[in-house]
């Protein structure tokens, strides 16, 4: 199911009543899931803004032109110049 809240409100609430339900449960794996979104809320309540949403295929595009970017420079230790390659990649808009 995609996400598909457009208020942070009822977001919060999706998850809130999520994490109540997995404290009886007891499954490690899913509590530290849990916490993860806590920590990250900030980034997740941001994307339930309509004008934050990101097509998942414009991405996947950058992620693969960003690994297409480290595997030429395999060997190059400069940092700074890995950062400018991977900007200058990137379509003006961002």
């Amino acid at each position: 199911m995609p996400w598909n809240y457009k208020s942070e409100g009822w977001a919060r609430r999706f998850f809130k009543n999520w994490i109540k339900s997995l404290k009886w449960q007891r499954l490690k794996p899913y509590e530290k899931f849990a916490e993860m979104v806590v920590r990250h809320w900030d980034g997740i309540a941001a994307y339930s803004k309509p004008e934050n949403k990101v097509f998942l295929g414009f991405v996947k595009e950058l992620d693969n032109k960003i690994r297409i970017i480290q595997r030429r420079a395999y060997g190059l230790r400069d940092e700074e110049y890995l950062r400018l390659k991977i900007l200058t990649c990137m379509p003006p808009e961002i």
